[in-house]
């Protein structure tokens, strides 16, 4: 068996061109949907993620308002500044760049942002909604995943799902939503025990942890679908997954690749939190 390829490339695009239509519907009725991006200091890899999530605002027609500090921004001004987008109408989304310096308590700063223009997904007003099922944001790597899955039309209803990883920023979510779609969770860590007896079950696999190809072939189910989080850069200079695509995909049914999988999602569904915060601050009658 070799597993079918999950194109997330080819579903980012889609996911996109429905995006666009919405953006011109919006754009039609005096509404351009607004992205603020805050980035502190100078990491390259911060400023290559930044630079693709304008790029994308810009490819959709939305507006992206590009905010820069110095690594030693008062953190009192860097608060001021996400108060300030709060309060304006014409941003419907603002995200700060992680990870930020020391002196910063990003949890503080990512508290300051309204939960309604919280298009990370990551306040715990928007946590709290998705444990509990009300309207929210979702965070945009997970909701990602779970448009995949509804792409190649995976059923997720009685299905044993397991998600390796934990964080808040995917494994957590990863999990609630699943358990939303009736499917059974089971959430595995760094201190489960026996990591591949639980692997093993899963009719829906997602890894993300970190670990460059900690989870093998003969840690999976045959015919099971495996959703692989990660992108990791070896010693030379090559990416890879927390997934051994070699091996897994002799056993998978389903396989996303490192790169091309999971991670082309992560901006399209910014962009799609973007569009619905404008949509639903245009039907509350909120003007820019």
């Amino acid at each position: 068996m070799t597993a079918t390829l999950i194109d997330g490339v080819a579903v980012s695009r889609a996911t996109r061109e429905g995006l666009a239509a919405r953006v011109a519907a919006l754009k039609a009725a005096g509404v351009t949907p607004g992205l603020a991006v805050i980035i502190v200091g100078d990491n390259p890899a911060s400023r290559v993620y930044v630079r693709n999530k304008v790029k994308a605002c810009g490819e959709l027609g939305m507006h992206s308002a590009l905010i820069e500090y110095p690594e030693s921004v008062p953190a009192a001004e860097l608060l001021a500044r996400v108060q300030a987008l709060n309060a304006d109408p014409g941003i419907h989304g603002i995200l700060v760049q992680l990870p930020l310096p020391a002196h910063l308590d990003g949890a503080a700063v990512l508290e300051a942002i309204d939960p309604a223009k919280d298009v990370d997904g990551f306040h715990a007003v928007n946590m709290g909604a998705l444990a509990t099922g009300l309207p929210g944001f979702w965070p945009c790597t997970p909701a990602g995943v779970m448009v995949m899955l509804d792409h190649y039309r995976v059923p997720l209803q009685g299905a044993e799902a397991v998600v390796v990883g934990r964080s808040n920023i995917v494994g957590k979510p990863q999990a609630l939503m699943l358990l939303a779609r009736d499917a059974t969770v089971t959430i595995c860590t760094s201190k489960t025990r026996d990591l591949a007896a639980h692997t093993r079950r899963a009719d829906v696999l997602v890894v993300a942890t970190g670990r460059p190809r900690m989870v093998d072939g003969s840690m999976i189910k045959p015919g099971a679908v495996v959703m692989d989080v990660g992108i990791n850069r070896l010693p030379d200079g090559k990416l890879c997954g927390d997934v051994d695509f070699d091996s897994a995909r002799q056993v998978a049914g389903m396989i996303t690749p490192v790169p091309g999988g999971v991670g082309p999602m992560t901006i399209t569904m910014l962009l799609a939190n973007t569009v619905l915060s404008a949509e639903r601050a245009h039907k509350a009658g909120r003007k820019p």
